[in-house]
């Protein structure tokens, strides 16, 4: 073995802008301290099946402009070693057969919960940090610390709404546009409120209930009834692609058997959301004798690859520092963040929900201020749309109904306890 200590840096989960960054800043702090640096390719893939072969020197050559660009150097999966203790070993027994004391795991919640399980396996015998990685905005840090990724995702997703928004304005129609997210829906919302989409919908909003489809394609009916009977004909409506996961068991069978992933989660990009609502929003239209042209429109991969904006490339290269002076000072089991410009390690211990026995995941908080103010900005029924006289008759009259009618079928959607649409 190998006398001089390593540290070893890998990437685990989806892509996200800024990954680059952080290597670059990782490496470089290292090897001016006189610390080797390798990088592993394809995340804990190859580590788990014992191979040695997926390991590269790292230098400041080869890193020393990667900031400015998408994707990851290393590559990147999402295999789980914590599914099986051998695995957790083999990855302890690699990464000591190359030297490496010292591990910089770059990822969301479910590569933070394996770098945890992975520093109490080793035992002392290999330190770890972890940097915080999603687009989706759901690492538990403390309110207004955005996770590295967002705000680019955030940027090109806005882009590619505006467009669709002139798209929907000039033809007449209405997009159902589907954004990432699997347990929450910042990006979703993020993207909506900045663009000023019609309506965001995210699964914070139904509470810790399931939803029943039904509920969100009433909530899109009365926003095109509404906005209809304010004489415009088009719309966007941004939906979190994590409706899925808490919608009820029932209306998950529309989408057939659901493929999962290595760490037991649905693969979202295989469920045809946007195309189930599609269907069901088109079927409902009808019986109120209503047509609405339909455009479905997933957006997420467009977003994960894209190259940094200066926040995340300035950010993820601080957290890339941190994350290497941390280790080189004898830190380990916790993951990195910025607090009012300064560093703060937040230990593994603190980032367990004991609840799930996973890491905590951080929803939008629907009480907030944010979250008030994006929604008053949407079009989508309101109660004071039931006490508005004008406006109860124009929207009854283009559904097709009396006032009360519309009043009956609908009111649940404004009331403070809403019943589930059957």
């Amino acid at each position: 073995m190998p006398d001089t200590q390593r540290v070893a840096i890998l990437c685990g989960g989806g892509p996200a802008p800024g990954i680059n960054s952080v290597i670059g800043a990782a490496t470089i702090r290292a090897l001016v301290s006189g610390v080797n640096v390798v990088g592993v390719r394809d995340g804990f893939k190859w580590l788990m099946q014992g191979d040695t072969r997926q390991v590269v020197d790292l230098s400041i050559e080869d890193v020393s402009r990667i900031h400015f660009t998408g994707g990851s150097y290393l590559g990147i999966s999402r295999a789980n070693p914590t599914r099986d203790p051998r695995h957790l070993e083999a990855v302890t027994t690699v990464l000591q057969q190359l030297a490496v004391d010292k591990l910089i795991t770059i990822g969301g919640d479910d590569t933070a919960f394996s770098a945890m399980r992975l520093a109490a396996h080793a035992q002392g015998r290999l330190r770890v940090v972890h940097v915080p990685k999603t687009i989706d905005n759901d690492l538990d840090l403390p309110h207004g610390i955005p996770t590295f990724g967002f705000q680019t995702a955030r940027h090109v997703g806005v882009h590619l709404v505006k467009n669709l928004m002139v798209d929907a304005r000039t033809t007449g129609r209405w997009y159902l546009i589907v954004a990432m997210g699997r347990k929450a829906g910042h990006l979703a919302l993020g993207i909506g409120k900045a663009a000023a989409a019609t309506l965001t919908i995210i699964p914070e909003e139904f509470g810790r209930g399931p939803i029943r489809l039904n509920h969100v394609i009433d909530i899109l009916v009365g926003a095109i009834v509404k906005r209809k009977a304010m004489g415009h004909e088009d719309g966007t409506a941004i939906l979190a692609e994590g409706l899925v996961e808490q919608l009820d068991q029932h209306d998950l069978e529309v989408f057939g058997e659901l493929e999962r992933d290595e760490h037991d989660h649905v693969r979202l990009a295989e469920v045809n959301l946007g195309d189930v609502i599609k269907l069901r929003l088109r079927q409902r239209l009808g019986e109120l004798g209503m047509k609405t042209g339909l455009v479905t429109k997933d957006i997420g991969y467009e977003l994960r690859c894209a190259d940094p904006i200066p926040f995340d490339m300035e950010y993820t290269r601080d957290l890339g520092y941190c994350a290497a002076q941390y280790l080189l000072d004898g830190g380990t089991d916790a993951m990195v963040m910025l607090e009012e410009g300064r560093f703060k390690p937040l230990p593994f211990s603190q980032m367990l929900d004991h609840a799930t026995g996973r890491t905590r995941v951080r929803l939008v908080d629907v009480a907030s201020e944010q979250y008030e103010i994006a929604r008053r900005y949407m079009v989508r029924l309101r109660p004071e749309d039931f006490d508005d006289a004008a406006l109860l008759d124009s929207m009854a009259s283009v559904s097709h109904m009396s006032p009360e009618e519309f009043r009956t079928r609908f009111g649940y959607l404004v009331r403070r306890t809403q019943p589930v649409a059957a």
